[in-house]
């Protein structure tokens, strides 16, 4: 009975194993797991969009001063009023590209890392789900941080020239490694949030199906899907701060020149103080909060319909 009992066991690991890597039996499942990652993140992108917009506006108020800043309902009412409603979707064009990459990486490889650490480990708690996340999101932003400096200079600049245009300006003017801007501190970021975002979005359903009534399903993707972007917020928004002040230091006014990710978070701390290190904060909440939460819920639904299991 016991060599039976083993051997019982032994299939069920197989089997959990077989059933943890459906999304690579095929290339068209490899698509739908990756597809429906960068999909549904695109569509939460392209929703969000304005409050990303103000939240780099509001990151770069009195650059290297002290001073009372502009909330972002204020902020709101000025944009609108002096630029119209279509500077509000500034940048759509290179954030949705850089969405569909990106957030299909991002998200799409957080399985597969875990997974492998599994086999390799016979483990998957929270540690090495934090370590699948940092992984993906590190990888994923290294590849796309070009988009992201056209994406994040369209904020600022307050024109259109459309992303070609601009690629050529930003090579022309300042090289190739200009398209890398603050790639390490967007990667710290992207490390921080993937692993906050993943790993929490993954451990509280987990809990939840575990102490509570809920099973998959819609309550239960809304709520840790809330949990996870309120977390990954308070994590990554000096980091969110710091990487747009390295990619916007030749736009803005005071043409302050930062040597790094550490540097420029030293001289904000000492010129703007610890608070400045939060601008836009709440713009960061008002943008993370409800994308991780439509994110979360529309690859759980694509997945579903793709036939793949829930993260």
């Amino acid at each position: 009975m016991p060599a039976n009992s083993t051997s019982d066991n032994s299939a069920l690991a197989g089997a959990a194993n077989d059933n943890k890597q459906k999304w690579a039996t095929s290339p068209s499942t490899v698509f739908n797991h990756f597809g429906s990652s960068g999909l549904s993140v695109a569509i939460a992108t392209s929703i969000t969009h304005p409050l990303d917009v103000l939240k780099v506006r509001l990151q770069m108020q009195l650059v290297g001063q002290k001073g009372p800043l502009s909330g972002m309902g204020q902020l709101f009412l000025s944009v609108v009023k002096n630029e119209g409603h279509k500077s509000l979707y500034l940048g759509l064009t290179p954030a949705l590209t850089r969405s569909v990459v990106y957030g299909g990486l991002r998200l799409g490889l957080y399985e597969p890392s875990k997974n492998a650490c599994d086999r390799a480990f016979g483990s998957s708690n929270v540690l090495v789900k934090i370590a699948s996340g940092m992984f993906a999101g590190a990888f994923s932003t290294a590849l796309t941080n070009p988009m992201e400096v056209l994406k994040v200079s369209y904020h600022i600049l307050f024109q259109y020239s459309g992303p070609i245009l601009e690629l050529r300006r930003t090579v022309s003017e300042e090289g190739v490694k200009a398209l890398w801007k603050g790639v390490g501190p967007a990667m710290a970021r992207a490390a921080a949030l993937t692993a906050s975002q993943l790993a929490t979005y993954d451990e509280t359903k987990q809990i939840l199906i575990k102490w509570t009534s809920l099973r998959e399903g819609f309550h239960l993707h809304l709520i840790s899907s809330t949990v996870a972007g309120i977390l990954s917020t308070i994590i990554t928004a000096p980091m969110d701060m710091v990487k747009t002040r390295l990619m916007l230091q030749r736009a803005s006014k005071g043409g302050r020149t930062y040597k790094n990710g550490f540097h420029c978070a030293y001289q904000v701390l000492l010129s703007e103080g610890p608070r400045a290190l939060y601008k836009g904060g709440f713009a960061i909440f008002a943008r993370l909060g409800p994308q991780t939460t439509i994110t979360f819920i529309l690859c759980e639904e694509l997945r579903k319909l793709a036939g793949l299991e829930a993260i």
